[in-house]
């Protein structure tokens, strides 16, 4: 009895186990860079709310550097039990644009700008911040006018500029006068948290508010937000650059005077 040959679909079978298994390792890889990335070095994020208006708007596309405050749990997609407190970690500056997970909210991320550092007093009186019983300078500029999520209208609401003890400098709105946030007690941040709050201060729900964000501990820090890149108009799509807004597109997010 003669031998016989491998027949075509065999090796057609065995091509494509090889070119599958190829396929599947391509897709690992590319996968495990993304979270290597993301985890470590940059990560992005979209604003989906008005609390940092007008520092940050809806449809604002940022890159948040994951170093700048070390390295926690926090760091990392699903918030896995790794290990506990921060590796490498560092502490934020007061001013800096912070991304955290809210224990309050099952962990979601939240964006607020760093006011108060460990063993800071906090208040607001009238709608004046005050740090360590000392007002922060506050600076009346031009109207911001205001587009309001719920109903869809546009009005001009009062903008300022503050100027923290270190001289960082953002601007803030006060949507509306005597507001229930405009005068709080004394708040004194514990050790190893933060008290943030946002740029929108009559709509922004922050440390103020002691039923809902309190403060932020150091290892719910997930990094620093530095840099905008893209930014798309309210309605608009990511992929349809034309719905983008050119001027508020690839820029840092330190403070730039619109008047200046």
């Amino acid at each position: 009895m003669s031998e016989m040959a491998p027949t075509e679909p065999r090796a057609g079978k065995q091509n494509e186990a090889g070119w599958l298994g190829e396929w599947v390792r391509t897709i690992l890889v590319a996968v495990l860079i993304a979270v290597f990335f993301r985890s470590f070095i940059f990560q992005p994020y979209s604003i989906p709310s008005q609390s940092m208006v007008p520092t940050l708007q809806v449809g604002d596309y940022l890159f948040v550097e994951k170093w700048s405050y070390g390295y926690s749990r926090s760091s990392f997609p699903f918030r896995p039990p790794v290990f506990e407190g921060r590796v490498f970690g560092s502490q934020p500056e007061r001013g800096d644009v912070a991304v955290f997970k809210a224990h309050h909210a099952n962990y979601i991320d939240f964006i607020k700008r760093v006011i108060g550092l460990p063993g800071d007093s906090i208040q607001m009186r009238q709608g004046q911040l005050f740090i360590n019983g000392q007002p922060v300078q506050k600076t009346r500029i031009n109207n911001f006018d205001y587009w309001q999520q719920r109903n869809g209208m546009e009005f001009p609401v009062a903008r300022f500029i503050e100027t923290l003890p270190n001289g960082v400098s953002y601007e803030v709105l006060d949507l509306e006068a005597n507001y229930v946030s405009d005068d709080t007690p004394v708040y004194i941040v514990p050790e190893g948290h933060y008290f943030m709050m946002g740029d929108n201060r009559d709509n922004s729900a922050d440390s103020r508010y002691a039923n809902g964000l309190s403060f932020v501990p150091a290892e719910d820090l997930v990094g620093k937000a530095t840099y905008r890149w893209i930014s798309v108009a309210k309605g608009g799509s990511f992929w349809k650059f034309w719905d983008w807004r050119p001027e508020r597109m690839f820029e840092s997010l330190t403070y730039r005077s619109p008047e200046g």
